[in-house]
C-alpha cells in the first residue's frame, strides 16, 4: 500500500495536519435507506445519542439495492420523537444536543427511484437540493456525507452542480465534500467516482483482486449469521440478548426504538464511528484508524467491483494484524473495526443509560490527557518517553492504561522491533528504530475508567525517527 502514497496530494484535497484536539463541529449529512431492513433503524437510535458531537445538517431518506422505489423519512421522524423524550436527560451530561424540532426540520425525502434512474433532467428532490444547499453555504468546513444505501440523492446533486456552476466553481464546491458510503449500493457510486475522480470518497466495494472486500465494513462492526461470527471479536456484545439488556429493554424510549437484529448489527454505524472525536481517529487521514475501520487508498486492477471497474485511486478497506477473543493473531479488513468493539459497545450502553439516568447514577468517559505533544520527532536509536499523567475521569474512578503500537499505520511496519516498556502504565518509553531515512510510528494510548460499563478515550503520538543517534 505504501508505493501509492504519492497519489494522496494529487487525490485529496485541503489535508489539515494531525491533532488530537479540534475545537469545531464537524458538519454532517446522514442518506439513509431506512426500512430496506432493520440495521438503518438501528444506527439511527446510536446517532442520535453522538448527535451533539456534529453540526448535523441533513437526514435523508433514500433508496438502495434492497429497496428501489421506496423511501421512509416518516421512521426517521418517529425515531426523533422518542429522541425528544428524552434530550432533557441528554444534556444532563453532555451538552449540545439539538432541539427536537430542528432535527425533524432537517429530515428530506430523495427521488423514489434506484440508482442512475434517479439522476438527470427532472429528477431533483428536496433531499438533492439540500445537499446543494448545505454544500453552498459560506462555511469552510468540510460537508461529511454518510451514505447508508445508495448515493443518488447525493449524485443528483452534482449532476445538477455540473450542469449549472463554472468549472470553477464546481470544483470549489466538490473540494468541501467528504463521502463515506457503506458499499455501492447501486450504480450511482461508480458514477460519481468516475466523474468527480478528486472526490474525497471512502467507500467498502465489491470483490476485488485481494479477496472478497465488499462485507468488511458491514460486517466488521459486527459479524452476522451469513458470514460468521469472526472468532477474532467478541460476537455476544453485538447479538441480540446483549443488545436487549444493555440498550433496549428498560433503557428508555430512545433504547425501544433499537430494533431486533433481523442480519447484523448497524452495517452503517461505521460511518459516523469514524467521525466520534475520541482521541483515536483523525478524519481527514483514514489510514489512521478509528471505531469506523482503516482504510488505504486502492485501485483495483482487472475485475468489477459490484458495478464497474474503478479507475482511479479509492479509500477502501485494508488489513491489521489483531489478537482475538482467541489469544491468537488475526489478520483481516474486519478487524480494523473490531479490535475496538468492546469499547464502542460500552460506549454507546453508557450514553444509553444518559437517556434515563442522573449524572451521579451514570459513567462518563476519561480524559486522556499526555504531558507531550502528539508528534514527536527523535533520532534513532534514542528513547522515547509517554506520558499520560495528566489524564482524569469526571466520576474520579480508577484509571487503567494501555499504550499500543499500532504497526500497520506508520511507515515504520516491523512489529518485532518495537518493544514498549511499561505499556499497561501511566508513563512508558521505548528505544527508536535505527532508519536510513525519515520513518513514522504511531502510537496509540487507551485509556480506561472502571465504571459500569468501562469507558475508553485515547490519545495518538506520532514519532517521527530520523537517522542518527548511537
Amino acid at each position: 500500500m505504501k508505493n501509492i502514497s504519492f497519489l494522496l496530494l494529487g487525490l485529496l484535497i485541503s489535508l489539515t495536519s494531525f491533532s488530537q484536539t479540534k475545537s469545531e463541529k464537524l458538519r454532517v449529512m446522514v442518506l439513509t435507506d431506512i426500512e430496506n431492513e432493520p440495521d438503518d433503524a438501528q444506527s439511527t437510535v446510536r446517532f442520535l445519542t453522538y448527535v451533539n458531537h456534529w453540526d448535523v445538517e441533513g437526514l435523508v431518506a433514500t433508496t438502495s439495492v434492497h429497496q428501489k422505489k421506496k423511501i421512509a423519512a416518516w421512521r426517521i421522524r418517529e425515531i426523533i420523537t422518542a429522541y425528544g423524550k428524552v434530550r432533557e436527560n441528554l444534556l444532563l451530561h453532555e451538552a449540545g444536543y439539538p432541539d427536537t424540532n430542528y432535527l425533524k426540520g432537517i429530515v428530506k425525502e430523495s427521488f423514489p427511484d434506484f440508482g442512475m434512474g434517479a439522476v438527470g433532467k427532472g429528477k431533483d428532490s428536496e433531499g438533492s437540493e439540500w445537499v446543494i444547499k448545505s454544500l453552498e453555504k459560506q462555511d469552510d468546513r468540510p460537508l461529511w456525507v454518510l451514505v447508508w444505501g445508495g448515493p443518488n440523492c447525493l449524485a443528483q446533486a452534482l449532476w445538477k452542480l455540473k450542469e449549472t456552476k463554472s468549472a470553477k466553481e464546481l470544483q470549489r464546491l466538490v473540494s468541501k465534500l467528504r463521502v463515506y458510503t457503506i458499499s455501492d449500493q447501486d450504480d450511482s457510486g461508480p458514477w460519481i467516482r468516475k466523474t468527480f475522480p478528486n472526490l474525497f470518497y471512502i467507500c467498502s466495494p465489491g470483490t476485488n483482486d485481494k479477496g472478497a472486500y465488499h462485507y468488511a465494513t458491514w460486517t466488521g462492526i459486527s459479524g452476522d449469521r451469513f458470514h460468521g461470527r469472526f472468532s477474532g471479536g467478541n460476537f455476544s456484545i453485538v447479538d441480540n440478548p446483549w443488545l436487549d439488556q444493555n440498550i433496549r429493554k428498560g433503557h428508555g424510549p430512545l433504547g425501544a426504538e433499537h430494533p431486533f437484529t433481523k442480519y447484523l448489527m448497524e452495517g452503517d454505524t461505521p460511518t459516523f464511528l469514524y467521525l466520534i472525536n475520541n482521541g483515536l481517529g483523525s478524519p481527514e487521514h483514514p489510514n489512521y484508524g478509528s471505531w469506523g475501520g482503516r482504510y488505504e487508498l486502492y485501485t483495483p486492477k482487472t475485475e468489477k467491483w459490484f458495478y464497474e471497474p474503478e479507475t482511479r485511486p479509492i479509500w477502501t478497506n485494508t488489513e491489521d494484524e489483531v489478537m482475538g477473543i482467541d489469544s491468537a493473531y488475526q489478520t483481516s479488513n474486519k478487524a480494523t473495526i473490531w479490535r475496538w468493539r468492546q469499547a464502542y459497545q460500552n460506549d454507546f450502553a453508557a450514553r444509553i443509560d444518559w437517556s434515563i439516568k442522573a449524572y451521579a447514577d451514570a459513567n462518563h468517559p476519561p480524559v486522556a490527557k499526555l504531558t507531550h505533544t502528539n508528534e514527536l520527532t527523535i533520532s534513532a536509536s534514542d528513547t522515547v518517553r509517554l506520558n499520560a499523567s495528566p489524564s482524569s475521569d469526571p466520576d474520579q474512578q480508577q484509571l487503567s492504561f494501555e499504550w499500543i503500537y499500532y504497526r500497520e499505520v506508520g511507515s515504520y511496519e516491523s512489529r518485532s522491533a518495537i518493544k514498549i516498556l511499561n505499556a499497561k502504565n501511566m508513563v512508558a518509553s521505548f528505544v527508536a528504530p535505527k532508519v536510513s531515512t525519515p520513518e513514522t510510528i504511531h502510537v496509540i494510548l487507551a485509556v480506561t475508567d472502571n465504571g459500569t460499563p468501562a469507558l475508553t478515550r485515547y490519545q495518538r503520538v506520532v514519532v517521527t525517527v530520523v537517522p542518527g543517534g548511537k
